[in-house]
């Protein structure tokens, strides 16, 4: 008997390890697909429903697909509608791995297992990252069915004892079934792991209860127990974050206690249906599973906005509620191809808040404000914030097992990030420019402004390509960028000769040759900084 508990701990192990390194590789080799799927912006209910069941068909977690959405809608880039709807439809994708499970009581299984050789080996042999991430998805896929057969084998042992049998078959409690799916997979925090084993059991032919509707209590209590991954993981989080948290919860219970009713009244429903449809157990407890995560779908998705009502009123807005970061949210790491391009809007951001750190500080040097100074210090300090909370989420994306790309990208926004601290610090100089003319009673002629004008004009111009170009790779302004930097470098020496002209003339000040030349070279300087942003991007 200890030798089946090992058999059973081992296959339970063996499975989750597979499906853990199965669903890593689909991500990344999917990561562009994914990016797509979840930034999808339409306010449509069965948009939403697809985009849910799709990325967690790839990711193949519905918790994982939750937890997400609850970032984003902490982030403030998903709204409660299109969140409600994408974890309706996470709850139909989660499905899939139920009848992945119940293809065990077919030969196909068997032959499944095989995959963990081919893909180890193509893992080994091959170059290319691609075909190597496909090698370890198929790796997965082959421990996944070897920790099956593993369950399998040590429930038909367990099978044997009786005295575990009567065990099972005395449950028959439909609240008590349904209680044990919500406290175990509440604990395990995976529905597909415990509804994985139900599966194993009914292949093994062990019954859960006195049969007909007794295993779909426990079904349906695994679909309450899940959303305690989701309720844990908005604990700290915005309202909004709390409130999808309460709709995934309101939906499966909702679900389940329509369903219980329905079993408790129909009691023959499993022979009368699906025994009658499907003759394998495990086939007819996976299409259950799929049945009722659909029909619940379909019942409450045109009472979406009466979801989104009832978690307004549940959980009331936070006052002076204050975020770091716009776009961002830990909930997001475990998928780092998401957290990379919410961490793109992020620095975007932080792109724009330094420019308008220059714009400001030579806004401040043209009217001669000196107050603009105590903008612009307060405005770099927040930049500074938003960096180190960056530069912790990329250390954090690093140590997970990302792709080279994604590497690459990683390092791509640590550079970016420099650059853009740099843009900021060359506004606070300027600052201290404009406290030098204001002191010292400096002037500049008409001429000598117009010029600093056209300068700062030109690097606006040359901002905008940046921006355009970093917020979209395929902007193909590349070559325009670099032919607005040569422009700005021939402007600046322009400037600077005919300062130094001017000097020998006699017809400008020497005092204000430190600032005049400290101006235009900071202003180049910004410039060179603005181009080295998306130079990186070749």
């Amino acid at each position: 008997m200890l030798d089946s508990i090992i058999s059973l701990l081992a296959g339970i192990g063996a499975f989750m390890i597979g499906f853990k390194i199965m669903s890593e590789s689909i991500e990344k080799t999917s990561n562009k697909g994914l990016k797509k799927i979840f930034f999808n912006k339409k306010n449509n209910a069965f948009v939403g429903v697809g985009v849910g069941l799709a990325a967690t068909a790839l990711i193949q977690s519905s918790s994982a697909t939750t937890v997400m959405v609850v970032g984003f809608v902490n982030a403030g880039v998903m709204n409660l509608f299109q969140a409600t709807a994408i974890i309706m439809g996470a709850n139909i994708g989660t499905t899939i791995t139920a009848q992945i499970v119940a293809l065990q009581s077919f030969d196909f299984g068997l032959f499944a297992m095989l995959f963990a050789f081919i893909g180890i080996f193509m893992n080994l042999l091959f170059k290319d990252d691609r075909v190597k991430t496909i090698g370890y998805a198929l790796a997965g896929v082959g421990l996944l069915f070897l920790g099956l057969r593993f369950m399998s084998d040590a429930m038909s042992v367990v099978k044997e004892n009786q005295a575990v049998v009567d065990v099972f078959s005395k449950i028959s409690n439909p609240f008590l079934l349904l209680a044990i799916g919500m406290v175990t997979t509440a604990l395990v925090q995976s529905s597909s792991t415990v509804t994985t084993i139900i599966i194993s059991m009914a292949a093994a032919g062990i019954t859960i209860g006195s049969g007909g509707n007794s295993v779909l209590y426990v079904i349906l209590g695994t679909n309450i127990g899940t959303c305690v991954t989701a309720l844990l993981s908005s604990i700290g989080a915005g309202a909004n974050a709390k409130r999808a948290s309460i709709i995934h919860l309101m939906f499966n219970v909702f679900g389940s206690l329509i369903f219980l009713i329905l079993l408790l009244c129909w009691k023959d429903f499993m022979v009368d249906t699906f025994a009658s449809w499907f003759k394998a157990p495990t086939t007819q407890i996976a299409m259950f599973h799929t049945f009722f995560n659909i029909l619940s779908t379909l019942i409450f998705l045109p009472f979406i906005n009466l979801f989104v009502k009832t978690a307004n009123f549940i959980v009331k807005d936070k006052k002076n509620e204050k975020k770091k970061l716009i776009f961002m949210d830990k909930r997001m790491l475990q998928t780092p191809s998401i957290a990379l391009a919410q961490l793109a809007n992020e620095v975007s951001y932080m792109l724009d808040e330094s420019f308008k750190i220059l714009k400001i500080s030579f806004d401040g040097f043209m009217n001669k404000d000196v107050v603009s100074r105590d903008i612009v210090v307060k405005k770099n300090d927040k930049l500074e914030k938003m960096s180190s909370e960056i530069t912790e989420y990329l250390v954090e994306i690093s140590s997970a097992d990302v792709s080279v790309r994604e590497e690459k990208t990683i390092s791509q926004f640590h550079r970016n990030l420099a650059d853009i601290l740099r843009i900021g610090e060359l506004g606070d100089n300027i600052t201290k420019y404009t406290s030098a003319v204001v002191n010292n009673k400096l002037e500049f002629s008409d001429q000598v402004i117009t010029e600093f004008g056209k300068l700062y004009e030109t690097i606006e111009g040359l901002y905008q390509m940046v921006s355009k170009q970093f917020n979209n790779h395929h902007a193909n302004v590349l070559a325009d960028i670099n032919i607005q930097e040569d422009k700005i470098d021939d402007m600046r020496r322009e400037l600077v000769e005919g300062h130094l002209a001017r000097l020998k003339e006699g017809t400008c000040q020497p005092q204000s040759s430190g600032v005049f030349i400290n101006l235009v070279n900071n202003l180049e300087r910004a410039a060179d900084h603005l181009t080295y942003i998306v130079e990186i991007q070749k």
